[in-house]
């Protein structure tokens, strides 16, 4: 009679034989104070595992009270939209700039720009290209937005009354702000098309430095009047009416007009346009671009959850289609495991004060793949608790036996992975990133309860399943049976009938993995290559680069990348703008003179560090020297009449801020903004305008901000200003300081957090696995993770932002779950010789590991096809961890425990075979039921 070998591990009745070479008679006392803390997780899980054991029905409602107990603190919940809140380092230099600017001149407009260009790559300029862009403009200028609670607007309504932007009027569309050359015609399109000299009209109402930031690439004669340009642009400002509400800026007047009248003239037109072409840029453009992408990629989140679903339903069980032996109301309780951990952990985040930000969506995702892993092992423990008995001959009392047994085999190695993932996240909350904080904030917490309720609601669902499968009822409608277990006339079924049986991947690790990288060749080849990859991964991690990846958050086919690459092409020297603020009203006067000829000390600075362009134009806006140059030409009779000294200015500080005041009121002159006066009309502050030139390189073949030029020209900057002694108080601004800022600080975040996360792994995996010696081993592996982690970055063409800084916090708490499985199993398996004892480890573990990583990288495959830059560099470095994480894991660890590993757990047992035998009729009797 043939007869068939089926190998499973012992129950907890079998006597453990100790092994010559692993085993002393005496423990030491290192191996002594392991044995103590591995028993001591091992009996508190085995006493959990007999309460849910006992008490299924009264753990899952534990558990489901407990999460809409901690649900009450979405009461607290608060939201944060605003950059500067969420990727900007708090208490900087910049952020105290920004508070002391806006406090003077709080923000006063919003900007809506569009670039036309001829579409034969002619002449802009041309009479046809000019009617054109009129009457682009009329269309934006009188069409009124769709209701908004009742009322609509148009642009004379919601414009920045700042006047100046005609040649020859100051009402109607000319007392708005606008920024055009087609102010030479007062926005008329009929003066534009009775124009019979177009050019001379244009240069008597502008000079050469005038069209700087008007015109893309324009020509001039000899006499510096223009004669033809590639691009022209047209800027409008609308009245900032911007609210915050629980952390989120809402300016729902201005965002109506926007999106029902800019954005919708000129998406019209640039469809329909056979002339000239339009690009353009609103102020809600790149919120609703990368909220539309973030929002569309969350459909494929929700898709992964689907994967993973059918991946579980189809691997938990012994069978995939539904009936004895499947396992499809398991993988809804997996999902549902994962639910509550995020409802728990979201409202307990938000009642101590941690706010949800747009890259929070990701976590759910992030909780999805730690639970998976935890839910394999702990099915893969309960299938092997169970041995030779058959399904339909446990009790109760086994099946609570069985519970306590595999939470006592899985918890410890689950509560490893845990709490190496809890402590990398608790790290990183304290970032200086308030994003970074908060995300790590809201994960750690999320992590507490998915160890939690993997441990309970799972486990108590997992009882119930397996009383549902000994007693043959259905899935998900339990409360109807099957057909009768023994029918007339046939015997009753075997005790070994549906015994455990390792699966296709233990028997592969056991028989081919093993074997093939524990050899000798083996080995040297394993040392050998991962020696290799860990040498590019240095390399690469050492030419990684922090880099401004704003760009990249806009999804490739929207229409701001092609205003971008147009504003590339067409106006290269026009960078960030710069503001100096003087304070002080009797220095400001005393040194007058000298402000007025500042533009002599920022010239010649475009071409190194501080990267200032020329003050020319649209560059550079001086209300002093405005007022010094009106004052020698007009005098004082339009602006307060007083009396001028010989220097030509006001003889006294009264008369000086007078007149200053006038002469900036006047919307013909331009510097209503520039001058902050007192509502007793004191003068307070007056602001000078720079601009950088556009600091932009090439890396992998597309323009990206150069950051470290940007760090320069910031630090450099403020060097040059406080170098002024001879000039009033001053302080510089930029709106890009805030974000330069992060770019200095983000290396050293990246590093420094992912140094105390791995430290912190390797302190948390000594305490609970107990051997400094295994503890080390998978701290390397994590740490060799981790680097060559970041060398794929590199190669890749991930940079180090705010993103990617997240995802490495994320890798290093994935990756050592791999390595910590697999090192604890090493510990808690007995044997003789350590390759042996790899060998049944990875055979125990290894199944549950593999199928943890696949089933993430399911879930990441849906996302590689986000159109978000979120989602993408999500899913990249989550394959890049998943990859690097398994084959770490289980590959480079078993070859070194192998080589170094410590002896066992005195209290582990071998893993010595039960051979059931089975005859060829009971293998026919067993397939066909």
């Amino acid at each position: 009679m043939n007869k068939t070998s089926l190998e499973i591990g012992k129950d907890d009745g079998a006597t453990s034989k100790e092994s010559s070479n692993e085993h002393v008679s005496k423990s030491s006392p290192k191996k002594s104070i392991s044995t103590a803390v591995e028993r001591f997780i091992s009996s508190s899980f085995y006493r959990l595992g007999t309460y849910v054991g006992t008490n299924p029905k009264k753990t899952i409602l534990f558990s489901i009270i407990l999460t809409m107990i901690c649900a009450a603190g979405f009461a607290r919940f608060e939201t944060e939209n605003r950059p500067e809140k969420l990727w900007v380092p708090q208490n900087t230099q910049a952020e105290k700039e920004t508070g002391m600017y806006q406090e003077i001149f709080p923000r006063t407009a919003r900007f809506n720009t569009l670039i036309l260009s001829a579409k034969d790559g002619g002449n802009v300029l041309s009479k046809d290209n000019l009617v054109a862009a009129m009457e682009i403009n009329d269309k934006i200028a009188s069409t009124d937005s769709k209701k908004l609670e009742g009322e609509t607007y148009n642009f004379e309504e919601l414009c920045v009354k700042a006047g100046g932007s005609c040649a020859n009027s100051y009402v109607d569309i000319c007392q708005c702000l606008i920024t055009s050359i087609l102010g030479s015609w007062d926005y008329d399109l009929e003066s534009l098309e009775t124009d019979e000299n177009l050019l001379e009209t244009l240069n008597s109402n502008s000079k050469k430095n005038d069209f700087g930031a008007l015109l893309g690439n324009a020509k001039y004669d000899g006499e510096d009047k223009v004669i033809s340009a590639e691009a022209m642009t047209i800027t409008y400002f609308t009245a900032d009416r911007a609210v915050i509400e629980n952390g989120n800026e809402f300016d729902a007047i201005n965002e109506q007009w926007e999106g029902d009248v800019f954005l919708d003239v000129l998406q019209n037109y640039a469809t329909n346009s056979n002339l000239i072409n339009v690009e353009y840029l609103s102020a809600r453009s790149f919120s609703d671009e990368f909220g539309g992408a973030i929002t569309g990629d969350l459909a494929l989140v929700q898709g992964s959850y689907v994967v993973i679903f059918v991946f579980l339903g189809a691997v938990l069980g012994s069978r995939i289609i539904p009936g004895a032996g499947s396992r499809w109301t398991m993988a809804l309780g997996a999902l549902f495991t994962v639910i509550l951990s995020t409802g728990a952990g979201f409202g307990i985040s938000s009642a101590i004060g941690l706010f949800y930000g747009p890259v929070h969506s990701v976590l759910p995702f992030v909780l999805l793949g730690i639970g998976v892993d935890d839910v394999f092992v702990i099915v893969n423990a309960f299938d092997r608790e169970r041995g030779a008995t058959s399904r339909e001959f446990e009790t109760n009392a086994d099946l609570i036996k069985r519970s306590a047994s595999a939470l006592a085999r899985a918890g410890a190695s689950i509560t490893v992975t845990s709490m190496t993932d809890l402590v990398a996240f608790a790290i990183s909350a304290s970032s200086g990133l308030p994003a970074l904080a908060s995300f790590c904030g809201y994960a750690a917490v999320c992590i507490t309860f998915l160890w939690l309720f993997a441990s309970t609601f799972f486990t108590g669902c997992l009882v119930l399943d397996e009383r549902r499968q000994r007693d043959n009822r259905r899935e998900c409608i339990c409360c109807f049976s099957r057909s009768p277990k023994v029918r007339d006339g046939e015997e009753p079924s075997l005790p070994n009938k549906d015994a455990f049986k390792e699966n296709f991947v233990s028997k592969y690790f056991r028989k081919y993995h093993c074997p093939a990288i524990l050899s000798k060749a083996g080995k040297t080849m394993v040392l050998v290559f991962f020696a290799g990859l860990l040498g590019l991964g240095v390399y690469g991690a050492m030419n990684l680069s922090v880099e401004d990846s704003e760009r990249n958050f806009i999804p490739q086919d929207s229409y701001v990348n092609d205003y971008i690459a147009s504003s590339d092409e067409y106006f290269p020297s026009s960078g960030s703008e710069l503001f100096i603020v003087f304070e002080n009203p009797d220095k400001i006067y005393a040194d007058r003179t000298s402000m007025a000829g500042l533009a002599e000390r920022v010239s010649g600075l475009s071409k190194s560090a501080p990267y200032i362009a020329e003050p020319e134009g649209e560059s550079y806006r001086n209300v002093m020297s405005g007022l010094q140059e009106y004052l020698s030409v007009s005098g004082t009779d339009k602006i307060g009449n007083v009396t001028l000294g010989s220097d030509n200015w006001p003889t006294t500080q009264q008369d000086f801020v007078l007149t200053l005041k006038q002469y900036a009121a006047n919307p013909e002159n331009g510097y209503s903004q520039d001058v902050k006066f007192s509502p007793n009309n004191e003068l307070e502050a007056v602001k000078v305008k720079l601009q950088y030139i556009k600091l932009i390189k090439k890396f992998r073949g597309r323009d990206v901000q150069d950051s470290d030029k940007q760090i320069e020209a910031m630090d450099e900057t403020r060097k040059l200003v406080d170098s002024w002694n001879d000039l009033p108080p001053r302080f510089t601004y930029s709106s890009k300081y805030l974000s330069i800022e992060g770019f200095k600080v983000i290396r050293r975040e990246l590093f420094q957090n992912v140094g105390l996360a791995i430290a912190a792994v390797g302190i948390i995996v000594l305490v609970t696995v107990a051997d400094f010696l295994t503890a080390l081993l998978i701290t390397l592996n994590v740490a060799f993770c981790i680097v060559e982690i970041l060398g794929c970055m590199f190669y890749v063409g991930i940079v180090i932002d705010s993103v990617s800084v997240i995802n490495i916090v994320l890798a290093v708490g994935l990756s050592v779950d791999y390595s910590a499985h697999v090192g604890h199993c090493f510990m808690a398996t007995g044997g003789n010789s350590r390759n042996e004892r790899v060998t049944e480890a990875l055979a125990d573990i290894g199944a549950a590991v593999v199928s943890g990583a696949f089933t993430t990288f399911l879930a990441v495959s849906v996302l590689l096809g986000s159109s978000s830059y979120v989602f993408k560099i999500l899913s990249t470095q989550f394959a890049l961890t998943v990859a690097l994480g398994v084959i770490h894991g289980l590959i480079l660890l078993p070859v070194m425990l192998s080589l170094v590993g410590s002896k066992a757990y005195s209290s582990s047992t071998e893993k010595d075979s039960i051979i059931v035998e089975v005859t060829e009729e009971n293998d026919e009797e067993i397939s066909n039921n």
